[in-house]
């Protein structure tokens, strides 16, 4: 479109500088370009000026990665950001050929062919990149130390946002475009009530899970090191505990247990190092025992998946658009959150590069809703087979494609063919529904075409350097 002089300014406002606040700025300022003059975000609390702890982000001492799916839809918002990721210290995983993981079904295969990546790195350092990538736009401005307090306009459109400084009166600000992007704590469902608009469903399904994290001073090189993980096995008796080790920036080693009601981990950093030896396998401990624990340990219980349904509302106000942990929450231990932002964004992109105009804000919702969708089949459809499981059971259907799926990953351990095909579903690049093509099927039917692995699969190399590792430790006993 065209710049028209004769136009009024067109402002968008975000409310939120959280990761999905930053993406829907840039997916703003980049995608309506033409005819949006400035993007404000709106930030309860000080943006930190470089990789540091951001305040309102609890979750950000656990263990954090990119899915494929989420790093191409960053890149495409921001390009570039990967490069600087990874000059910043962050690591490129080829998966599986850099993991070692134990899932449900056994020992997945490091195969050569890598297909997939993600990016492991603190989630402190990926805010920062990807911030300072969307503030380098003169348009994109941040106001913080400021609260959005209640949506202006009506039931028909949303004009703006009220806002409360933390030393000032409550002020109006005025916008052709709001996006809430605050997060866990939004407030939106109560905004639309407000507005009169009401029947909003929503779905919540909590584990229980806990998690527990702490960083450590890796004892190897962490350049090419793998990820390592063991994976929680709803087939078995007792509390469902998993635990995994993130090389990230610093050679340090970022590591997550978690555990089930009736088997928490604490607090207690005496208590760290003796929880993950209670997993399925003793690898993260006995890798542990050589590392040199650099913080405490930090816990945290939310870790329910939480849903707000917008797309399905029959009406939606023109103006307002819902992004990221403001719409749906996810377990963290399937890395989805900031991956489904960032598509989320990607989808709100393409409909704003378009003008604003009648309609668009509630296309744009269920566009993202459907970036949505395929995550929280997979995270819910994983949580409600473990017992603890509150919010839903599973049914008939359920448990069917839950064998089916065990299957396909058991299959997996030994087919290079199954593993892609979970991978893609994985990573966020395919439906769930792809996991029931012919071929796919096929492959399930068949089984696995290589022998189960009996234990972690390391390289020679890195096996050297876990045995000098061992022998240093008894040459100190």
């Amino acid at each position: 479109m065209r710049k028209d002089s004769r136009r009024s300014p067109v402002r968008a406002v975000v409310i939120g500088g959280s990761i999905a606040g930053m993406l829907a700025a840039a997916a703003a300022a980049a995608a309506v370009k033409d005819h949006v003059d400035s993007v404000e975000i709106i930030e309860a609390h000080e943006l930190p000026e470089g990789p540091e702890p951001r305040t309102g982000v609890p979750q950000a001492i656990h263990i954090h990665f990119l899915q494929t799916g989420g790093i191409e839809a960053i890149e495409t918002l921001l390009p570039g950001t990967i490069d600087l990721l990874l000059a910043a210290g962050a690591h490129r995983i080829p998966v599986t050929t850099n993991m070692v993981i134990c899932s449900p079904e056994g020992w997945y295969r490091r195969w050569q062919r890598a297909t997939h990546y993600l990016i492991t790195a603190s989630r402190d350092l990926t805010d920062f990149i990807v911030r300072e990538q969307v503030l380098k736009d003169p348009r994109v401005t941040v106001r913080t130390h400021t609260r959005a307090v209640e949506l202006l306009g009506d039931r028909r459109a949303v004009t703006g946002v009220r806002i409360r400084t933390a030393d000032g009166p409550e002020a109006e600000l005025h916008a052709d475009l709001v996006i809430d992007a605050s997060g866990r704590a939004t407030r939106t469902p109560q905004w639309l009530t407000r507005l009169g608009i009401t029947g909003l469903a929503q779905d919540r399904i909590e584990s229980g899970l806990a998690y527990a994290s702490r960083f450590y001073r890796a004892p190897v090189p962490t350049c090419g090191w793998p990820v390592v993980g063991v994976q929680a096995s709803p087939h078995l008796p007792g509390p469902a505990n998993a635990g995994g080790i993130l090389p990230i920036e610093g050679d340090r080693w970022h590591v997550s247990l978690m555990g089930a009601p009736g088997g928490h981990p604490t607090h207690d950093p005496d208590a760290f190092e003796p929880f993950a030896r209670t997993l399925r396998h003793p690898l993260l401990a006995d890798l542990l025992a050589h590392a040199e624990p650099l913080t405490d340990v930090s816990v945290t219980h939310s870790t329910a998946n939480r849903r707000h349904y917008y797309e399905r509302l029959t009406h939606w106000p023109d103006g307002l658009v819902a992004l990221g942990d403001s719409v749906a929450v996810f377990n963290p231990t399937y890395a989805q959150g900031i991956s489904v932002a960032a598509q989320g964004a990607i989808a709100l992109r393409h409909l704003l590069s378009n003008p604003l105009a009648p309609g668009l804000a509630h296309r744009a919702q269920r566009a993202i809703g459907r970036r949505i969708d395929d995550a929280w089949a997979l995270a819910t459809g994983q949580d409600i087979h473990f017992s603890t499981t509150k919010g839903k059971r599973p049914n008939l259907a359920d448990r069917l494609l839950h064998r089916y799926v065990s299957r396909l990953s058991r299959t997996a351990t030994g087919s290079f063919h199954a593993a892609t095909a979970l991978t893609n579903v994985l990573a966020l690049q395919a439906s769930p529904t792809t996991l029931v093509r012919p071929s796919v099927l096929a492959a399930a039917l068949v089984g696995p075409l290589r022998p189960p692995l009996e234990g972690p699969q390391f390289t020679p190399a890195e096996r050297d350097l876990l045995n000098s590792l061992n022998k240093s430790a008894r040459a100190c006993l």
